[in-house]
């Protein structure tokens, strides 16, 4: 299969290029020694953080409320497992402001920055997430991954699996579709960006619920590369 016409790789974020939930788990782990609580199981709080994105996204996705950014969403998912786990009484406004801002120091994955410095010599790349502009940037920063832009939804105004995160970002980009690879651990964010007209890449990331992990355990379609690791896109691609 050729690819010489690909002109831009653009990355699903969270669980693709970045490690949300041992981030979260590790982080809360040294929050909770600081502040002397005890009892909580910090991977499930994780877990549980990361249950509520989709359907916090999914009334703005519907048109049933304005847009809402990213942190917004994750404030008040947390506003309600704080609650939910009994340590909401340890934390200020001004903390709880902090701890949301766990987002925004998310580890990459071993292999995700080694792989984005190879494709970046010859390609466009970015994420295409979910996150707000502030939020990548920051992430961005802070582990050193190397963007050459970013396609937030800030950027796009728009959720994916909404057709609509697609083609803003196509549209930004300023080329045709089939220029332009979604590269993902998520089958159903290939999906969508497939219907696009997007080129697809899937990195297999089968650890990334732990125990809560109920899909992505591989490929579930022929998509046009197939890796086990980022670095394996820009083998196939011969970066």
């Amino acid at each position: 299969m050729s690819f010489g016409d690909v002109r831009a790789l653009l990355f699903d974020t969270f669980g693709t290029v970045v490690d949300w939930r041992g981030s979260i788990t590790r982080m809360g782990e040294r929050l909770a020694a600081e502040k002397g609580i005890e009892g909580v199981d910090w991977e499930a709080f994780a877990r549980a953080w990361r249950a509520g994105y989709r359907p916090g996204m999914a009334p703005v996705i519907a048109g049933e409320r304005p847009w809402t950014p990213i942190d917004v969403i994750h404030r008040e998912i947390l506003e309600k497992i704080l609650v939910e786990y009994g340590i909401d009484s340890h934390f200020s406004d001004d903390e709880k402001a902090d701890f949301n801002l766990m987002w925004h120091r998310l580890d990459p994955w071993p292999d995700s920055v080694p792989g984005l410095l190879r494709l970046k010599q010859q390609y466009v790349i970015g994420p295409l997430s979910n996150g707000a502009t502030v939020l990548l940037v920051n992430m961005a920063k802070r582990a050193g991954i190397p963007w050459d832009l970013i396609m937030s939804s800030d950027v796009t105004r728009a959720y994916k699996r909404d057709p609509r995160a697609y083609q803003g970002a196509i549209a930004a980009l300023g080329i045709e579709p089939h220029q332009v690879m979604m590269c993902a651990a998520h089958n159903d964010d290939l999906d969508a960006a497939r219907g696009q007209g997007m080129r697809t890449a899937y990195i297999n990331r089968p650890y990334e619920y732990g125990v809560g992990q109920t899909v992505d355990f591989e490929a579930t379609s022929d998509w046009d590369i197939i890796t086990t690791h980022l670095g394996g896109i820009a083998d196939v691609l011969g970066v």
